[in-house]
């Protein structure tokens, strides 16, 4: 899919702006169908601030990676169910960006945390009572919010208010100390200013507050993702994104993948299947006990992120490094439906 995205906005103070922005997403997807039953795997490339030349080598290697799905997907087939347990799990970027979109993104909206955005996907734990107040994972945890990360779905110049693109800290050691704001939302809270997060997906709707890019930061002196995997004794690599579930206030969670690779002694062996994650927010967030340097970070995210009534759909990043979740309740998905 392509989008060429062209909006032109001016206010009563005097603002006038034009953007043109650019977005491009695709997956190939591999399906198996036999007596083993169905199974699927898709590429792991992300959506981006691209236009046609994201399906070039230059910025993500398509030829590798679609010479190897079918070997892989072979694999998963033959692969054993997972015993269910606790596990060190090692989630990619490539899955670690939707649980943060989920856990983190949808929670530090400030419409949903004051109770204001309730009927679409719920309100939110993390209420401003909490703010500089909650632990929201370990030490390690810095996360941004982002209007101008380069490349980024949810990047602009200026939002659907007029106000500038900015960066600001959302987690700072793993403390909840920022939110999501629009003008509407920073007034009935009596903030003073807005963080540039407005947005309308078209004229015949009124902008709200949609989410910037809000991205985990990776550690400046963390390991590269082959030391990351070499320093595990007894885990599970998680790779690409399937299904989720959450809860009304973004708290228990659940969440699946499309690969997922067995690791003993620091080596990988083999594939499993049947596996999804389970936790609490602020536990699973936590557990994070290893962050991955800047070379294991990627720009994951979505086109399609829905949010209010009438529903309205905005595009929007999640950058993120590998990273190491310490003792995580790995369920049986086969199992957990009775089958």
């Amino acid at each position: 899919m392509f989008v060429k995205e062209q909006k032109h906005y001016a206010d009563s103070y005097g603002t006038s702006t034009t953007q043109q922005r650019v977005r491009v997403q695709t997956q190939i997807e591999a399906i198996s169908i036999g007596e083993h039953g169905f199974e699927s795997m898709r590429t792991l490339a992300q959506p981006a601030g691209f236009g046609w030349e994201w399906m070039g080598n230059k910025h993500w290697d398509w030829d590798a990676e679609i010479a190897e799905l079918p070997s892989l997907l072979a694999e998963k087939v033959a692969a054993p169910s997972v015993e269910p347990g606790r596990y060190d799990v090692l989630v990619h970027p490539s899955n670690l960006w939707l649980t943060i979109h989920e856990s983190i993104g949808h929670a530090t909206e400030l419409d949903r945390a004051i109770g204001y955005e309730a009927n679409y996907a719920g309100t939110s734990f993390a209420t401003p009572d909490k703010l500089n107040k909650l632990q929201y994972g370990s030490k390690l945890m810095n996360v941004t919010g982002d209007r101008s990360t380069s490349h980024g779905l949810s990047t602009v110049g200026f939002d659907d208010e007029g106000v500038a693109a900015q960066q600001w800290d959302i987690i700072k050691d793993g403390l909840l100390v920022g939110y999501q704001l629009d003008r509407r939302i920073a007034a009935r809270v009596d903030r003073d200013r807005s963080n540039g997060c407005a947005f309308a997906d078209s004229p015949a709707h009124v902008p709200i507050q949609r989410m910037p890019n809000v991205s985990l930061q990776p550690n400046p002196t963390g390991p590269t993702y082959d030391e990351m995997v070499a320093s595990m004794e007894d885990g599970i690599i998680i790779k690409g994104d399937k299904s989720w579930s959450i809860d009304m206030q973004r708290y228990n969670f659940q969440f699946t993948g499309q690969q997922f690779h067995r690791v003993k002694n620091g080596k990988i062996v083999g594939q499993l299947k049947d596996v999804a994650y389970q936790a609490t927010t602020t536990d699973f967030w936590g557990s994070m006990k290893v962050v991955g340097g800047p070379s294991t970070y990627v720009l994951g995210g979505a086109f399609n992120c829905g949010k209010a009534q009438p529903g309205q759909i905005a595009a929007v990043s999640h950058g993120c490094p590998a990273a190491i979740f310490d003792k995580v309740n790995i369920l049986n998905t086969v199992a957990e439906a009775g089958k």
